[in-house]
């Protein structure tokens, strides 16, 4: 058992480590890599797997790769700027390789942070400022709840955001 040990810790040269190290650091210079993501980019490029295992892990020691933080950054910016909401943000986070944990945290976070109907007031009044509900004809209603629908809002909150004073 001992000398599968010594196989295995023998089995990589420390200039292979060090150069999957620096090429995850120079992917993670260009932009922001969740673990899984760094690694499999570490895998297609044709490190072995404790390679990119190492690296992953020195990176997430140093403070380098930190999943939480890349996906509080990116559901903020998301919400912000008004690309993603709810179960959309969500279904995004998950698609970028992000875990289950850290989603459902940021999204909780994000919901403590953020006001659902402030949201779709915010969206309305920056992509159609003129709109107003009552007046508008069901084939424009369509249209402008199919547009916050694909952004992630639910309909309760459309129609609730909707119906309010603002938009009579």
């Amino acid at each position: 058992m001992q000398s599968r040990k010594k196989s295995k810790s023998t089995s990589f040269d420390p200039a292979s480590l060090k150069a999957g190290y620096l090429y995850a650091l120079r992917l993670l210079n260009a932009r922001d890599y969740t673990v899984k993501r760094l690694y499999e980019k570490l895998l297609a490029k044709g490190y072995e797997a404790t390679v990119c295992q190492y690296a992953t892990d020195q990176l997430q020691d140093e403070g380098w790769l930190d999943d939480l933080r890349y996906a509080t950054r990116f559901a903020e910016s998301a919400v912000s700027s008004g690309r993603y909401f709810g179960p959309r943000l969500q279904m995004e986070m998950k698609r970028r390789g992000f875990t289950n944990d850290v989603v459902v945290g940021v999204m909780e976070q994000i919901r403590q942070n953020n006001d659902e109907d402030q949201d779709i007031s915010n969206l309305l009044q920056r992509r159609y400022s003129d709109f107003s509900f009552t007046e508008a004809t069901d084939k424009e209603k369509k249209r402008i709840i199919g547009y916050l629908q694909r952004k992630g809002f639910g309909l309760s909150a459309i129609f609730r955001t909707l119906k309010s004073e603002i938009y009579q």
